[in-house]
C-alpha cells in the first residue's frame, strides 16, 4: 500500500492489509496476482548527457583497437566533448529526456547522472543545468554527479585543469548550490594513467568534499592506481569500475563501508578483466551495479546489466537484485529512502508479469514485455499493454 504522500504504508500479507485498510479508500488497485513486485531499480553510474554518438568507434574496437588508443587519437571523450560543446541546451536536454524515458521503462526509477563531456566550466554548468531540469521535470529519481575531471581538455596539463577545476569550476557550483540555481549531490574524476594521477585526484575529491558533494569516482579501471585505497582514506561514498583493484583496496573499501560500483557493461563490450565481485563480496564490500550507459557502452537497461553480472560476474540472482537496488541507493547516499519496500520509504516499484521475480535477469532482454507496470513515487509511470496479452 502506498499512501497519498508518495510513501510506503504497508507491505504484508494481502489478507491482513485488507484487514487493515477495510475502511480505507484507494485511488487505484492493481491485481498483481500471479505476477511480482519488486523494489524500483536504482542504476548507480551513468553518462546520458551529451551529443554526437560513437557507433563508429564501435567498428573500431571490434578490429582490435584499446580504449585508450582510440582516446589518444582524438575520439572517445574528447569527440563527445567537442560535439557536447557546439550543442544547445535544449538539444542536450531533449536527448537526455529520451534516454531516461528508456532507462524507466527498463525499470530504473533512480539514476545516478553524470556531467563530464564539457570540461570547461560553462560546458559543464550547461550539462548540469540540463540535469536540472530534468529532476524538477520528470519523474525519475537523479542523483547528479559533477565529473569535471572526466578528461583532461586538450591544450592543458593535468595539474593545470587540476587547479582550474578547484579554483574555478567548484567555487561557481557552490554559489549555484546556496542560489539554489543548481544542486548537484556527488563529485566524481576519472583516476587513471594518462588522465588525472592519485595526487590530482585527491585534491579534486577533498575540495569537492570541502563544499559538501559525496565522494563517487572512477578509479582502478584500466591500471591499478591505488585508487580503491584512497577512496577509503578519503571516505568515499563509492568508486565504480574497480577492474584493477588491488587486493589491500578491497579490504580497505569493505572497512570503510565504501561501495563498489561495478560495470559489466563496461568490461564486457571493452573485453576487459571482469571486476572480482566474487572476492568483494565475501570480504564484505558493498557491491553495487550500474549500466554505465554513455557513448561506449549503449546500454539502458539494468535487468541486462544485472544478467551480466550473474553470468560474467559470478554473482547470484539475489547478489545481483540486491546489488541493483538497496546497494546501489547506498552508493547514492539513499538507502535510507530508495531500493527496498519498507513502510516508510518512497513507493518505487515494478510489477513483472511473472510469478518468479527471477525471470527479470533470466530473460537476457526480455524485460521489454516482462515488465508490467514501473511507479514512482505511488504513481504509474509506465504501463505496459502488452503484458495484458500474454
Amino acid at each position: 500500500v502506498v499512501c497519498r504522500d508518495g510513501c510506503i504504508k504497508a507491505v504484508g500479507q494481502a489478507d491482513v492489509i485488507r484487514d487493515q485498510f477495510s475502511e480505507a479508500t484507494f485511488e487505484r488497485i492493481i491485481d498483481c496476482s500471479g505476477k511480482c513486485v519488486l523494489p524500483g531499480l536504482v542504476d548507480a553510474h551513468t553518462h546520458p548527457v551529451w551529443a554526437g554518438d560513437r557507433v563508429h568507434e564501435f567498428a573500431m574496437k571490434l578490429a582490435g583497437a584499446s580504449y585508450m588508443e582510440i582516446h589518444q587519437a582524438g575520439g572517445g571523450i574528447h569527440f563527445t566533448v567537442e560535439h557536447t560543446r557546439k550543442a544547445t541546451e535544449d538539444e542536450l536536454f531533449t536527448t537526455f529526456q529520451h534516454r531516461l524515458e528508456r532507462m524507466l521503462r527498463a525499470g530504473s526509477t533512480l539514476v545516478e547522472c553524470k556531467s563530464g563531456y564539457g570540461l570547461n566550466l560553462e560546458t559543464e554548468l550547461k550539462m548540469l543545468r540540463v540535469i536540472e531540469r530534468a529532476k524538477k521535470s520528470m519523474d525519475i529519481g537523479i542523483s547528479s554527479t559533477y565529473c569535471g575531471a572526466h578528461a583532461v581538455p586538450k591544450g592543458k596539463t593535468a595539474t593545470e585543469a587540476t587547479d582550474d577545476i578547484i579554483n574555478n569550476h567548484l567555487p561557481k557550483l557552490k554559489e549555484l548550490k546556496l542560489s539554489g540555481e543548481i544542486h548537484v549531490n556527488n563529485i566524481d574524476v576519472f583516476c587513471e594513467k594518462g588522465v588525472f594521477d592519485l595526487e590530482s585526484t585527491r585534491r579534486i575529491l577533498q575540495a569537492g568534499k570541502d563544499i559538501g558533494l559525496q565522494i563517487n569516482f572512477h578509479g582502478d579501471e584500466l591500471h591499478p592506481m591505488k585508487s580503491a585505497e584512497l577512496g577509503a582514506e578519503l571516505g568515499a561514498r563509492a568508486i565504480s569500475h574497480l577492474e584493477e583493484v588491488s587486493d589491500e583496496g578491497i579490504v580497505a573499501m569493505a572497512r570503510a563501508k565504501c561501495a563498489a560500483v561495478l560495470l559489466p557493461t563496461t568490461a564486457y563490450m571493452l573485453r576487459l578483466k571482469q571486476p572480482q565481485a566474487r572476492k568483494m563480496l565475501e570480504e564484505g564490500v558493498i557491491v553495487a551495479l550500474g549500466s554505465d550507459f554513455n557513448p561506449n557502452a549503449y546500454c539502458f537497461s539494468m535487468p541486462m546489466v544485472m544478467h551480466l553480472a550473474c553470468v560474467n560476474m559470478k554473482m547470484s540472482m539475489n547478489e545481483a537484485l540486491a546489488a541493483a537496488t538497496i546497494n546501489a541507493a547506498y552508493a547514492l547516499g539513499k538507502s535510507d529512502t530508495h531500493g527496498s519496500l519498507e513502510v516508510g520509504k518512497q513507493g518505487d516499484l515494478l510489477i513483472i508479469n511473472s510469478s518468479r521475480w527471477e525471470h527479470l535477469i533470466y530473460q537476457f532482454g526480455g524485460h521489454e514485455a516482462l515488465i508490467n507496470y514501473v511507479i514512482i513515487k505511488g504513481k504509474v509511470v509506465y504501463e505496459n499493454e502488452r503484458c495484458e496479452t500474454m
